[in-house]
């Protein structure tokens, strides 16, 4: 945490004072949820399990400009999240690849930061000039 955040972006990286408090969502992708109803009347999930992605939106209003200056919708960047995801210790495993050294462990679960290869959904800037203050978010999908 070097400079002040848990998140590591791949390509432009995080710039000190760029993320300081930075927040991040992970959902599951829209297309993770095909459920249908029988005709009995029974809730049914038909969606494939390929399609068990996630969504992430970070953002942050920190004191300087992310480095987003060649990063384009599209580009797929790896994110070393700042959110975690657990399983259970015993018998259990990890559903992505653990960011080395996030891994803990509190009563029966283990909880880890995903390194996850996503791509570039959207992303916006904005500067407070009086205040001199950067807001900013970044939106993406799990590419893998």
């Amino acid at each position: 945490m070097a400079d002040g955040t848990l998140l590591e972006i791949s390509g432009p990286g995080i710039a000190s004072y760029t993320a300081r408090g930075a927040t991040q969502t992970l959902d599951p992708i829209d297309a993770s949820s095909v459920m249908a109803r029988t005709v009995n009347g029974a809730l049914i999930d038909l969606s494939p399990a390929q399609m068990r992605k996630y969504k992430s939106t970070i953002s942050c209003n920190d004191t300087e400009t992310p480095a987003l200056g060649d990063v384009w919708p599209g580009m797929v960047l790896t994110v070393d999240c700042i959110t975690e995801l657990g399983y259970l210790t015993a018998g259990g495993a990890p559903a992505r690849t653990i960011v080395p050294g996030s891994s803990r462990v509190n009563s029966s679960w283990t909880y880890y930061r995903p390194r996850l290869s996503m791509m570039v959904i959207n992303y916006t800037v904005s500067r407070d000039e009086y205040g001199a203050m950067t807001d900013w978010s970044l939106d993406l999908e799990e590419q893998i």
